[in-house]
């Protein structure tokens, strides 16, 4: 009998792992989207409607109305205009952190999964697991008191100062995804598939950047939602204690730290406002995470 023609092509596209877990849509993905959807439209409205947060007019801590939705601050400032502007430099720092961590931690996590317990795998995972135990708080006063909370310069050109609280923030989510990662590819190293794999030929680097990659995407995507409500959280926390992005430029956590001296005085939009909208995309998110966390848990039995 004429054995037959196993070739490369053929197993990858005969082996249900190399596609990756199913994707269902289920009403907590639904929900968190419709959360997350809202507060970037209020981004997207702010910066539609042009209104500038930094326009002062004489209308002082005035209540929300028709002209000025979300009320004016102390100094006349359309609040809906400051929250918007803080609502998109949120998103920027969210997805900017989880871009840092997912370029960085994952590759780290997989390579040091692929490898257990070699020279590898313990320098990797022991610089991962000090970064992991500082607090970010402290983390921030470190690389904020080092860098600056100003524009960065980097080979001579200027990048923003939301660059910093980035570049922090996405170094403390490095060990999250890293680890993440690395759980993930300890599992599949040891599928029947990449086994298959190694028999016919195909290198390390395809099998564990290409079919092990593939199933390592779900978990990691769980990490990435979870890690936006922390970063949005962090940046505003960072702003409102005076280490983030600083003023003029608005933020959530700086309009929330101008507006809490009116509370005394019954001027309760000043928080309340920008409030919400924290609330908001931090439950979105992790309503989202809980959603797609369901549906690779449902697609797995």
């Amino acid at each position: 009998m004429i054995a037959p023609d196993v070739t490369e092509p053929d197993v990858f596209e005969s082996h249900p792992q190399t596609t990756g877990k199913r994707f269902r849509l289920n009403a907590l993905i639904i929900i968190g989207s419709v959360m997350v959807l809202l507060f970037i439209a209020v981004a997207v409205i702010g910066k539609i409607k042009g209104t500038s947060p930094l326009t002062q007019t004489t209308d002082f801590n005035g209540p929300p109305s028709m002209s000025h939705w979300f009320g004016t601050d102390s100094l006349g400032r359309d609040l809906f205009a400051r929250s918007a502007a803080g609502a998109l430099v949120s998103l920027q720092v969210a997805i900017g952190s989880v871009v840092v961590g997912l370029v960085i931690g994952v590759p780290v996590g997989m390579i040091a999964g692929f490898f257990p317990t070699t020279w590898l795998d313990e320098s990797m995972m022991r610089v991962v697991d000090v970064v992991l135990a500082l607090p970010l708080f402290i983390l921030a006063i470190a690389v904020l008191g080092f860098i600056g909370t100003g524009p960065m310069h980097i080979f001579g050109f200027q990048l923003p100062a939301v660059s910093s609280v980035i570049v922090l923030i996405g170094i403390a989510a490095v060990p999250v995804f890293a680890r993440v990662a690395r759980s993930c590819v300890l599992v599949e190293r040891e599928e029947d598939y990449v086994d298959a794999l190694r028999v016919v030929g195909v290198s390390r680097t395809r099998i564990l950047f290409g079919d092990v990659f593939l199933n390592v995407i779900p978990p990691v995507m769980v990490q990435v939602t979870a890690w936006m409500a922390i970063a949005v959280f962090s940046e505003a926390g960072l702003s409102y204690l005076g280490l983030g992005i600083q003023p003029p430029t608005p933020t959530l956590g700086n309009i929330l730290l101008t507006g809490e001296g009116g509370l005394l005085l019954g001027q309760w939009w000043g928080v309340v406002m920008p409030g919400i909208l924290i609330f908001l995309v931090i439950a979105g998110f992790n309503i989202l995470g809980d959603g797609i966390a369901e549906s690779i848990g449902g697609s797995a039995k």
